[in-house]
């Protein structure tokens, strides 16, 4: 049975999902900030990263790893390109891992339970993803999402600690094809994110999200996933969410990319992660090793890497030959 949890990472979303366990007991968070800890454990408040949410006075902070080895199961909220550095400092436990980043490994091109079995070889890994931003499930207000585990009686007891009338968990065994839904549509939202602040309507923002789709869908059945995940929650539904809001950080970098920023100075100052700058120029090496065409990736590292104009990408977009939808 999974009683006790362990959350690893104290931002916005790592502490939503604390405050969605703590209504089953006891939850201890791990944030690398000493000030999270303390405002966490003194005052039951993230105002770094949550702010304006009381939180579960069963939810205790530390910032020590191996205090974590005594929880039953770990959720992993660390950035993408951070997971591998925590998961080694993590004293080896065979815990189960509950990886919650959405992103590719940049150096490597791995996924993120790829990642944790080079680093945490003995625990048995699953996968949370899904459209939800943070503030909204801290809140509770209702959130469905995808839970994915190879082995069926661990998603099966994490459905089952997670589980809370508005927080519902489907169970899942594709892995893989839930977590490249997460890491392909954080590029695609940046794109969206310059629909909007480039001002080209929403026919066009329609547009992008279901030739985006196309995008992941093939991208996707590349890489093993199945078609009913990408159509599902952590695919089609993330993507829907990320691609039409200003609260997706993704959306926000391509908004001011949109409005005229370059992307150094759009990321030189962002307190969290967009997620989707790093995912971006690997997920064009992978697409293109593995001979799947995706021009919007490709365009997003445009305007990332080589600073191209906006006009000037969307000009190269709109000028490919046509061709079928299904293609």
């Amino acid at each position: 049975m999974i009683q006790r949890i362990g959350v690893i990472g104290g931002g916005a979303w790592g502490t939503a999902l604390a405050q969605v366990c703590a209504d089953g007991g006891e939850t201890l968070l791990w944030a690398r900030e000493a000030e999270v800890v303390e405002t966490i454990n003194r005052r039951h408040v993230n105002d770094a990263f949550l702010p304006g949410v009381l939180l579960n006075h069963a939810i205790r902070a530390t910032g020590e790893l191996h205090e974590l080895t005594d929880c039953d199961a770990l959720l992993v909220v660390t950035p993408a390109q951070h997971l591998r550095a925590v998961l080694t400092a993590l004293p080896l436990t065979g815990k189960p891992l509950l990886l919650c980043a959405k992103g590719i490994e940049e150096t490597s091109g791995k996924l993120m339970h790829e990642v944790a079995r080079d680093e945490q070889p003995g625990s048995p890994c699953a996968v949370l993803s899904g459209p939800t931003f943070a503030d909204e499930v801290a809140a509770g207000l209702p959130t469905a999402l995808t839970l994915a585990a190879e082995d069926a009686a661990l998603g099966e007891a994490l459905c089952t600690r997670l589980a809370r009338p508005t927080f519902r968990p489907y169970l899942s065994s594709d892995i893989a094809g839930t977590q490249i839904g997460g890491a392909v549509k954080n590029v695609l939202a940046i794109a969206c994110g310059v629909v909007e602040g480039r001002g080209f309507g929403q026919n066009a923002r329609a547009a992008l999200i279901s030739r985006g789709f196309a995008e992941m869908t093939r991208f996707g059945l590349a890489r093993g996933a199945r078609p009913e995940t990408l159509a599902g929650l952590s695919g089609l539904g993330d993507l829907v969410l990320t691609c039409s809001s200003a609260s997706s950080r993704n959306f926000s970098l391509g908004k001011g990319l949109g409005e005229g920023w370059t992307a150094a100075e759009l990321l030189a100052d962002r307190k969290t992660v967009a997620e989707g700058a790093f995912t971006a120029p690997v997920l064009k090496r992978c697409a293109e090793a593995a001979g799947v065409d995706m021009p919007i990736v490709k365009a997003v590292c445009l305007l990332l890497e080589d600073g191209a104009s906006v006009d000037e990408v969307v000009e190269g977009l709109l000028a490919r030959p046509l061709r079928s939808e299904g293609v």
